[in-house]
C-alpha cells in the first residue's frame, strides 16, 4: 500500500457536495487517424490495454476509523474499466455550447470514493455527426481527483494515454501498490503519527526563517501580493454544486511574438491575457474594482522536493494590474510584479506546504472550511480572486488511443470565495484555455473565453 501525503489527503478532507475537488480535461480528437476506423468499443479496449501500465488508474482510497494518519492507496481487486468509461452523444447541432453544457454537468458530479478516483466520458455527435457513423470528431472528458494528481502529474498521466504515432503498441504492464488490511493501515498510521513531533524539528525553523524573510522583504516592498488583499468581485462568493465551463484556443506563436517583443516570460503574457479578459468583463458589467485583482498561481516544486506524494506544489500570489488601461503598460507591470513574486516564492522552502499539511487532521480541514464558508457569507474579503495555472504540455503531433489530439482544455477546481479557475496548457503549437465557474456566480463564461482572442490581438497590436 502507498500512504497519501498530507497535501494529497487535504483535497479529500476539503471536498464537499458544493466543492468537488477533481481536475478535468476536455480533449478534441480526430478519429480519422485511428487504425481500422473508430468505434467506441475499440477505443475502450485500447484504453484497457494502457491502463495495465497505469497503476494510478487501478488504485482506490482505503482507510479505517483506527487510522491516525492519512489514508492509503490500495490496488482495486475488483477494477472494471466499464465502471469508469461512459459514452454519451451531444444533442444537435453538437457545437461548443452543447459540449460545454454537458461537460459542465459532468464536472459537477463527485467521484465515487469506493472506486479508483477517475472517470472518462466519450462524447460523440460533436458537430452533429456521430463518429461511429462517419464523423471525424469526438470529445473525451477525463476527471481525476486532485488527491491523485497536480498539474504536472496530471499531464504526465495523460501523456501515458497518448503517443506520437497512432498505431503505437501499448506499454508493458506495471504492478500496482498491492493490498493491505485495516490492521496494517492502522498500525503503520500509528507509527507515522508517533513520529510527527520529530518532524517539527525541521518544519518550525523553516517557518520562522520564512516569516523573518517575508518581513524583511515587506520593508523593501519586495514581496508578492499578500493574501486577503484582493477586492471582492461577483465570482468571489460561496460556490454551489453546479459547474459551467468554456474554452478557447490561441496560437502559441502569437504568444511568443508578444513575449519576445517585450522581453518577458510566456507566463507573464498568459497573466496579461487573463488580466485583459477580466478587466474587459468587469468593465462591461460596471464592476471593475479600483484595486488590482489577485491571482493564486500554483507553482510546481517537483524538481525541488524530496517529499512523497502526488501533489508537489507551492503557491504564488500575483497582481493582475487590472487598474491599468494600456495593454502594453499592463504587461510590463505584470512582468515586474511577477519577477518580485517569483523571488519571494523561491525564498520560501519548497516543502513548507507539504510539511505543514502532514500534521492536519481531517476534522481540522473540515472545521476550517466551515469557518471560511461562513465568513464568505458575512462579506469577508477573499484570499485571492481566482486561480490561474499554466501547465506545459508536449509539442508536436499527439495521438490518444489512435486519435489525433486537436485540443486539450484543462479544467481545475474552484473553491468557496474563489469561484473562477483559468488553466492553460501549451500543446502542439497552441495554447488551450479552460475556464470553470458556477452559473450562479457567472452565468455565461463565453464572454471571458472569447475575450482571450481580443486580449491577444491588443497585445499583438502593441508590438507593431
Amino acid at each position: 500500500m502507498q500512504r497519501l501525503s498530507g497535501l494529497d489527503a487535504s483535497f479529500l478532507y476539503l471536498e464537499t457536495a458544493a466543492q468537488p475537488l477533481h481536475v478535468c480535461s476536455i480533449l478534441e480528437l480526430d478519429t480519422t487517424t485511428m487504425p481500422g476506423g473508430y468505434t467506441f468499443d475499440k477505443l475502450r479496449d485500447q484504453l484497457s490495454l494502457r491502463i495495465r501500465a497505469m497503476p494510478e488508474f487501478r488504485e482506490r482510497i482505503a482507510d479505517t476509523p483506527f487510522n491516525l494518519d492519512h489514508p492509503v492507496w490500495l490496488e482495486d481487486n475488483d477494477f472494471d474499466v466499464d465502471r469508469h468509461v461512459h459514452r454519451i452523444g451531444l444533442p444537435s447541432p453538437g457545437g461548443r455550447n452543447e459540449l460545454a453544457e454537458i461537460c459542465g454537468h459532468i464536472a459537477s458530479l463527485p467521484l465515487d470514493r469506493a472506486r479508483p478516483l477517475w472517470e472518462m466520458w466519450v462524447i460523440e455527435n460533436v458537430g452533429g455527426v456521430s463518429a461511429a457513423q462517419g464523423g471525424e470528431r469526438i470529445a473525451v472528458m477525463t476527471k481525476v481527483h486532485h488527491a491523485a494528481v497536480d498539474g504536472v502529474t496530471g499531464a504526465n498521466l495523460m501523456s501515458k494515454l497518448c503517443t506520437t504515432e497512432p498505431d503505437a503498441p501499448p506499454p508493458d504492464p506495471v504492478d500496482g501498490p498491492g493490498g493491505g488490511s485495516e490492521l496494517e493501515i492502522a498500525v503503520s498510521g500509528a507509527v507515522r503519527f508517533a513520529a510527527r513531533p520529530l518532524k517539527l524539528v525541521s518544519v518550525v525553523p523553516n517557518t520562522v526563517a520564512t516569516v523573518v524573510d517575508t518581513v524583511r522583504r515587506a520593508r523593501s516592498g519586495l514581496t508578492m501580493a499578500p493574501p486577503f488583499a484582493a477586492p471582492k468581485t461577483v465570482f468571489n462568493a460561496n460556490v454551489t454544486s453546479h459547474r459551467n465551463v468554456a474554452f478557447a484556443q490561441l496560437d502559441l506563436e502569437d504568444i511568443k511574438t508578444v513575449k519576445n517583443h517585450f522581453g518577458v516570460k510566456v507566463n507573464d503574457v498568459v497573466m496579461a491575457l487573463v488580466s485583459g479578459v477580466l478587466r474587459t468583463f468587469l468593465l462591461d458589467h460596471g464592476q471593475l474594482p479600483e484595486n488590482s485583482l489577485v491571482a493564486m498561481v500554483p507553482v510546481s516544486v517537483h524538481e525541488k522536493s524530496d517529499r512523497p506524494g502526488r501533489n508537489q506544489v507551492s503557491g504564488m500570489f500575483a497582481k493582475l494590474e487590472t487598474g491599468i488601461d494600456d495593454p502594453a503598460e499592463r504587461l510590463r507591470a505584470i512582468a515586474q510584479a511577477n519577477s518580485i513574486a517569483k523571488q519571494h516564492s523561491s525564498a520560501i522552502s519548497a516543502t513548507l506546504l507539504q510539511d505543514w499539511t502532514q500534521f492536519a487532521a481531517p476534522a481540522v480541514f473540515g472545521a476550517a472550511m466551515r469557518v471560511y464558508a461562513s465568513s464568505r457569507l458575512s462579506g469577508a474579503r477573499p484570499v485571492h480572486n481566482l486561480v490561474v495555472s499554466n501547465v506545459p504540455g508536449p509539442q508536436g503531433q499527439l495521438f490518444m488511443l489512435g486519435c489525433q489530439v486537436k485540443a486539450m482544455y484543462p479544467l481545475g477546481p474552484i473553491f468557496h470565495g474563489s469561484g473562477l479557475n483559468m488553466t492553460v496548457m501549451s500543446l502542439s503549437g497552441n495554447l488551450d484555455v479552460g475556464i470553470v465557474s458556477c452559473p450562479e456566480l457567472v452565468p455565461d463564461l463565453w464572454d471571458m473565453a472569447d475575450g482571450f482572442d481580443a486580449a491577444l490581438k491588443e497585445l499583438l497590436a502593441a508590438t507593431r
